[in-house]
């Protein structure tokens, strides 16, 4: 059970070229701090971690600054860009607290909900999951990808919480304990759920981004996706194993009947045929090879066990 003392929070936003957004949204954030303290939710020590994952513009500068402004301001900086989940998992690891939200810097997702997590953390919940409550905002390739990712997850008997990105509140109890996940492919959104602990979900409406441009293109949205499918699954190479029977089937049904035509002396059909099989089995067989390449890359990251992050400045001390 979380303490019933007035717990620390830290809120962690990974940051990458954010310079546009960067003061509204601390801002906005310093609001959800000062309502929570001055309710005696949290205590006064509570602060805001901006994660710099090796940011091009200066987007440092400001977290100085703002450091500078208020003791509820501070930062973390990277060596280089890790990616977002390499960022967060900084913040979390880096960051001293007893409970910590994590949340995007544009504020798509509704940074008011906060005050409902830590409620239900106060109710006795580790880790509650901020959530979704339609995708009206999204455009109708990506709504329809998001549907069929859950789906296909689903079916391949990985548990993902439906709807849910990286907003989310931890207690430091489970922050300790993903850290026995030492994972380089990640995909937080797989690997929390799997930690267990008593959860909660809070649902909102996710804003339109005012300022600045999305951080996660489609060619990093299907990186992270296909992490969530073989990082949990081994259903693609149980798959192959099931496709090459039903090749084997098939060419023997196929041998008897050419067998069979044979016997009787009937002519057998031309070379296009032939080549058409052919191609049929070759492609496979190059599909199913790259996909025990892409396993197996995933493996020889793994064996390396590289640093997900390295802190090239820590600005968390008040």
């Amino acid at each position: 059970m979380p303490d019933s003392s007035s717990p620390t929070l830290c809120i962690v936003v990974p940051c990458y070229n954010e310079e546009e957004t960067l003061r509204t949204s601390a801002a906005a954030l310093k609001s959800v701090l000062d309502t929570l303290v001055a309710s005696d939710k949290i205590a006064d020590n509570s602060y805001i971690c901006f994660v710099n994952d090796g940011s091009r513009d200066a987007t440092w500068d400001i977290v100085c600054k703002l450091q500078t402004e208020s003791p509820m301001y501070r930062g973390i900086s990277l060596s280089r860009n890790f990616g977002h989940q390499g960022a967060v998992l900084a913040g979390l690891y880096t960051a001293q607290a007893d409970i910590y939200v994590s949340i995007d810097a544009d504020l798509q997702d509704d940074e008011t909900k906060i005050i409902d997590m830590v409620d239900l953390y106060l109710a006795g919940n580790h880790i509650v999951y901020g959530c979704r409550d339609n995708r009206d905002s999204d455009t109708w390739f990506k709504r329809s990808t998001a549907e069929l990712f859950y789906k296909l997850r689903g079916m391949l008997g990985c548990h993902t919480i439906p709807n849910h990105a990286d907003y989310r509140l931890m207690s430091a109890r489970t922050v300790q304990e993903l850290k026995n996940f030492p994972e380089v492919n990640l995909f937080l959104r797989g690997i929390i759920p799997m930690l267990g602990f008593r959860s909660a979900k809070v649902f909102y409406k996710r804003k339109n981004r005012e300022l600045g441009e999305s951080k996660y293109p489609l060619r990093k949205m299907i990186a992270l996706a296909w992490n969530g499918v073989v990082n949990f699954s081994e259903a693609p190479l149980i798959l192959m194993v099931w496709v090459g029977v039903l090749g084997i089937l098939a060419s023997t049904t196929l041998m008897g009947w050419i067998i069979y035509c044979w016997s009787v002396g009937q002519t057998l059909p031309g070379w296009t045929s032939t080549v058409l099989i052919v191609a049929a089995f070759g492609s496979m067989q190059f599909l199913f090879t790259g996909i025990i390449g892409l396993y197996l890359g995933k493996i020889f990251h793994e064996t390396k066990h590289r640093p997900l992050f390295i802190v090239d400045e820590d600005r968390t001390k008040s």
